[in-house]
């Protein structure tokens, strides 16, 4: 075995205080366990994208959930075959699987159903999501954006309005459930929100990007995917080409992305063509009861 290396005063210090905010993290994820705020299977989504949470012991998440303790989590993990060693990012599969049923919530306390909504610019998809906030409800996340706010925008009620700054110390800290780059300007989903309404039971509804909408399906799969047509072709460039807010060479450029982004639609678990809003609207309350 080789001499391990010699750490200077300077790196010595810097990796002590690293540990020290490690070991905070990892203990403030475990009283929001122990407080009920957070669930096993909103613990597992963390550490998909964090790494000091990652890096926890199974054992120390499990017994941080009230009513299990010491004796009885490991006891647990003994019979679901993991070691009291064994790290978050360790889990296999099956070991992952058998962990979330085991902490299932009764019945009446079902994790709620996320749908995702997405489509080609100028579809119709801010008009679906804000009748289906007023007459349901679903949970509807307000994204995030670098763009400037529109003349008939509300910050807070249409986007969450970010500097460039504030967008990249966001992804930093793993607050985005996803993000993408659209049309010169980033957009990102706030995690929490959307953990915390599904661990209630409420249905979620996302209204995002193509390429955001894969990212999502990838790290909640159950999660249902939902295309919006126009009708016609003829009818999307009409509501392109009407709006106010763009330039001439902006709606050339959406109209281009348009052509692309119609040709996913067979990604989408379910396509639905938005002839009528209030179909559309009663359409996804139709999804989320299935």
């Amino acid at each position: 075995m080789g001499t391990p290396p010699q750490l200077t005063p300077a790196e010595r210090a810097n990796a002590l205080a690293k540990a020290k905010a490690s070991r905070q993290e990892r203990s403030e994820v475990k009283s929001r366990i122990k407080s009920g705020e957070l669930s096993i299977s909103e613990v597992i989504s963390l550490a998909e994208g964090n790494e000091v949470i990652a890096k926890m012991r199974v054992l120390e998440m499990v017994e941080s959930k009230s009513g299990v303790g010491k004796i009885r989590g490991k006891a647990l993990l003994e019979k679901l075959e993991i070691s009291s060693t064994r790290r978050i990012q360790g889990l296999g599969r099956y070991q992952r699987a058998a962990l979330l049923k085991e902490f299932e919530l009764p019945t009446s306390h079902r994790r709620g159903k996320l749908i995702v909504l997405s489509g080609p610019g100028g579809v119709g998809k801010s008009t679906v999501a804000k009748k289906l906030r007023e007459g349901s409800d679903f949970v509807v996340i307000v994204s995030a954006t670098t763009r400037p706010a529109r003349f008939n925008e509300v910050a807070g009620v249409d986007y969450h309005y970010l500097s460039g700054a504030e967008f990249d110390s966001a992804i930093k800290a793993n607050e985005f459930l996803e993000w993408a780059e659209f049309a010169g300007a980033r957009y990102g989903t706030p995690r929490l929100p959307v953990e915390t309404a599904l661990s209630e039971g409420q249905s979620v509804l996302l209204e995002i990007e193509i390429e955001g909408a894969k990212q999502v399906k990838e790290k909640i799969p159950e999660s249902i995917l939902v295309f919006l047509e126009p009708p016609s072709w003829e009818e999307l460039v009409s509501r392109l080409e009407g709006r106010g807010t763009d330039s001439a060479e902006r709606r050339a450029s959406r109209l281009a992305l348009a052509q692309e982004e119609l040709a996913a639609a067979s990604f989408f678990d379910k396509v639905l063509v938005n002839d009528e809003v209030e179909k559309v609207v009663a359409s996804l309350i139709e999804l989320a009861s299935a």
